[in-house]
């Protein structure tokens, strides 16, 4: 997503790692006796609160960037749309190691519309939190409610408009294609150029479960997941080689890693570093949306 001139970035300094594998609820273990440092979720209207203070060994943190929907920016005209989004950047190319562009929410009143535009240079997913609307892909139009998961490729043209009576929220992580990235990092001076459209790829992400992106996507954005914890279940995510954007879709918890906890709420993202393993605790019943990002030079198949 292109955030025109007129909005107001919110600052992002955390440098990120990647963490990615998805193992099986477990029935949460209690904290030691020194308990780990609470630090509260809902941030101020500056923008997410980077966390870099250096690990265990001198390792950077587990929790590289937390952030909440608060303080989002009002931006009108989205890609030439007539009318007002709310927007939030929660990370960037400045916080992540993996090639990616930004992880973002959005937001649009009923009647409201991102507006149509074509992706040249970056691999983008729409995944709508709630509400209903139209996915526009290539000039055709498609429904999408909760758990929709758009997939848009370089060389298509997509949008997205709020058919319903409620806001339409949704999650957007956009990463660099091979080739944007080679030109960027001066790699390779020639950009391969744009391919040609193609077939629009839409999942239900909260039927699916787990969903890849070979075949669509050749960047570092390898696989979105949905888990979910029972009140008092815990779960561990972390990755050697990627690392893991991850967004509270409903319910409360914690996580907990290097000594480090965050209360988790709706509408919280936390990106979290290669390497690293972070325990997540449901306090009620927890539902996270988990993206795996690949660092330069692996596959980083989820675990």
């Amino acid at each position: 997503m292109t955030i025109p001139a007129t909005a107001t970035p919110e600052p992002a300094t955390a440098t990120s790692e990647p963490v990615t594998g998805i193992p099986e609820p477990t029935t949460a273990a209690s904290e030691p006796a020194a308990g780990p440092r609470p630090v509260t979720a809902p941030e101020p209207a500056a923008g997410p609160r980077p966390v870099t203070a250096p690990g265990a060994g001198g390792r950077p943190r587990a929790l590289r960037s937390i952030g909440t929907v608060a303080g989002a920016a009002t931006v009108y005209g989205v890609h030439g749309a007539a009318g007002r989004t709310h927007w939030k950047c929660f990370a960037g190319r400045r916080q992540l190691d993996s090639a990616t562009e930004a992880v973002e929410w959005a937001s649009i009143p009923p009647g409201g519309l991102s507006g149509e535009h074509r992706h040249t240079r970056t691999e983008e997913i729409y995944l709508v939190l709630r509400g209903h609307g139209e996915f526009l892909f290539n000039g055709a139009v498609h429904p999408v409610g909760p758990g929709s998961l758009a997939l848009t490729a370089p060389g298509n043209i997509h949008g997205l408009g709020n058919t319903g009576a409620v806001d339409l929220d949704w999650w957007v992580i956009e990463t660099l294609a091979p080739g944007t990235d080679a030109v960027l990092s001066g790699a390779d001076l020639s950009h391969p150029g744009v391919p040609p459209m193609g077939d629009a790829v839409i999942h239900d992400l909260f039927r699916e479960g787990t969903v890849g992106t070979d075949g669509v996507f050749t960047g570092p954005l390898r696989q979105v997941a949905s888990v979910e914890l029972d009140a008092g279940e815990q779960t561990r995510l972390g990755s050697p080689d990627a690392e893991l954007a991850v967004f509270v879709h409903d319910g409360t918890g914690r996580a907990t890693a290097d000594g480090t906890t965050a209360e988790l709420a709706p509408d919280t993202c936390v990106t979290l570093a290669a390497g690293s393993s972070t325990a997540f605790e449901a306090v009620t019943p927890l539902r996270l949306l988990v993206v795996t990002l690949a660092l330069p030079g692996h596959r980083a198949e989820a675990s």
